[in-house]
C-alpha cells in the first residue's frame, strides 16, 4: 500500500568508508541507517538512494567500486536510485518528479555528508514544500580544520531544525 512518505539515503557509498580517513562513527551510522530502512519498508514507505557521481579519477567516479552504494544498506528491487553531481539531491535530477509521481509529501533524511549534501538536500526539500524529518543520529561527516565531526553534526541538527523535524533513529516513524 503506497504511502505519502519516502526515505532518502544520501551518498552512503563505499568510498565514504575508506579506512585511511574514516567517517565519524561509520559502523554505527550504517547500523542506524539499516534500522531506518527496515522501519520504512515495514511501513510501506519508498526507499530512495541518492548516489553522488564525480569525474574520472575521483573516489566517487561513476561505475567504480567506491561509487557503489554501501553493501550493508544496498537497494532491493523496487527501490529508486537517483544519481546526482551536486550537493543538492534535487538539482538537475528527476527526484522531485519521482516524488510527485508517488504522491510523496513527507521526506525522511539520512546519509552523508552532514554539512554538504544532507544540509543542502534538507533545505531544498523544505523549500519545495516537503515536510522533512532529519534523523539526528543517522547522518555523518568528517572532522574539519576547525570543528570535530561530532560538533558539525550537532550544529547542523540545531540549524536544520528550522527546516525539518529532527528526531533520533529510535523515534523516527513512530505512530
Amino acid at each position: 500500500m503506497p504511502t505519502h512518505c519516502a526515505l532518502l539515503v544520501i551518498d552512503v557509498q563505499v568510498a565514504m568508508f575508506d579506512e585511511s580517513d574514516p567517517v565519524y562513527r561509520g559502523d554505527l551510522l550504517l547500523q542506524r541507517i539499516q534500522h531506518v530502512i527496515s522501519k520504512a519498508r515495514q511501513k510501506g514507505h519508498s526507499v530512495i538512494y541518492i548516489q553522488h557521481s564525480e569525474g574520472a579519477g575521483s573516489p566517487l567516479e561513476r561505475g567504480t567500486a567506491g561509487w557503489t552504494i554501501h553493501p550493508s544498506i544496498a537497494p532491493i528491487t523496487g527501490d529508486l536510485i537517483i544519481e546526482k553531481q551536486t550537493p543538492d539531491s534535487f538539482h538537475e535530477t528527476d527526484l522531485n518528479m519521482k516524488l510527485q509521481e508517488k504522491g510523496v509529501k513527507d521526506l525522511i533524511l539520512t546519509g552523508m555528508q552532514t554539512e554538504i549534501c544532507v544540509d543542502t538536500t534538507c533545505r531544498r526539500a523544505s523549500s519545495l514544500g516537503y515536510a522533512v524529518t532529519l534523523v539526528r543520529d543517522a547522518h555523518s561527516t568528517w572532522n574539519s580544520n576547525i570543528l570535530q565531526a561530532e560538533q558539525i553534526i550537532e550544529h547542523h541538527n540545531m540549524v536544520l531544525s528550522m527546516f525539518a523535524n529532527v528526531v533520533d533513529t529510535e523515534n523516527v516513524m513512530n505512530g
